[in-house]
């Protein structure tokens, strides 16, 4: 049996073998057969690691010829790793908060997210104003604004996180979430940006200003990116379709 496969490592070319013969696996006396065709074996859908060991097990043999012996090593570490079709999902991230807390986005499944690069002294700051009472009209119903504070525009968040904190309370009181200053462009990018942006449907590629918006709805999918230029309120249609 001949294995198609572009892999310069060993384990990469075990994980994507391209098998397509029928293996009897025995468990607690019951035979049983599993199929693997063309993916990888992590992959393979109602087959729990062990049977995915034991059948890792036959193909190392009859591709390669290995050592019995090496078998349940490799097979557990293959095994093991995650599926390669396994994406990040919005709730994979972890941020830190301007007060240096981190906060697992897990916390946000079922909520509607607005997700807004910010900054202090940017023509678009007084929309602080309307995404706080977007923030204080529907918390309650489920949507959660999150800012994350940036000073790659034109410097125009230069503050450290003491000083974003209180120019928000002051100016526009804002009590809706706010994170450190991240990067959402270039080599430093937050991770975080990197999926938005990705995951927008309607406009992809690098955040062209500040007080960009991301629309997330309850399940976690991304539904729409809004330009600098699109105020809080004319967001209000949108953001009452999905609570």
């Amino acid at each position: 049996m001949k294995s198609k496969c572009d892999c310069s490592k060993l384990s990469d070319i075990l994980l994507c073998a391209h098998v397509s013969s029928e293996h009897l696996l025995t468990f607690d006396g019951k035979a049983e057969a599993a199929r693997v065709s063309t993916q990888p074996l992590s992959s393979v859908k109602g087959v729990t690691t062990m049977r995915k060991q034991v059948l890792l097990g036959s193909v190392l043999v009859s591709l390669f010829g290995l050592n019995c012996a090496m078998i349940p090593t490799l097979a557990k570490d293959i095994a093991s790793k995650p599926a390669a079709e396994e994406k990040a999902t919005i709730y994979t991230f972890k941020e830190k908060s301007l007060d240096g807390r981190e906060i697992d986005f897990a916390k946000y499944k079922g909520d509607v997210l607005l997700i807004v690069n910010t900054a202090s002294k940017c023509g678009f700051t007084p929309q602080y104003a309307g995404l706080e009472d977007l923030s204080k009209k529907y918390s309650a119903k489920g949507l959660k604004v999150l800012g994350f504070p940036c000073n790659q525009f034109k410097e125009q968040e230069p503050g450290d996180s003491a000083t974003i904190s209180e120019f928000c309370k002051k100016n526009y009181g804002v009590d809706f979430q706010l994170f450190e200053k991240i990067d959402v462009n270039g080599d430093k990018t937050n991770d975080l940006y990197v999926y938005l942006k990705d995951a927008a449907p309607n406009d992809k590629g690098d955040i062209r200003w500040n007080f960009t918006k991301f629309l997330v709805d309850r399940s976690g999918k991304v539904v729409k990116r809004y330009d600098s230029k699109v105020k809080p309120e004319e967001i209000v249609a949108d953001i009452e379709k999905l609570l």
